[in-house]
């Protein structure tokens, strides 16, 4: 348990250092305003992603039971072909 939290701590500190760099260097590409906004948007989707990921995987060494609709492999809930 120990060993998950510094583990979520310094993915946190990565994805705030990750975060700060995108931001200061996007605006250094040229690209149009659509793309720019685009661009930001999917920044800002795979941040929330890749939070999600780790909360979900915090709650299950927690003994949490967590239900990813089958995206984490094994035992997916469907009882087609039992």
């Amino acid at each position: 348990m120990i060993g998950t939290l510094i583990g979520v701590i310094l993915l946190c500190i990565i994805l705030g250092v990750v975060w700060w760099a995108i931001q200061q260097f996007l605006p250094l590409i040229p690209m149009g305003e659509p793309f720019a906004t685009i661009v930001r948007v999917l920044i800002v989707v795979i941040m929330v992603m890749i939070v999600i990921y780790v909360i979900v995987q915090l709650l299950g060494v927690a003994g949490v039971p967590v239900n990813t609709m089958g995206l984490g492999g094994g035992h997916s809930g469907n009882s087609i072909g039992r």
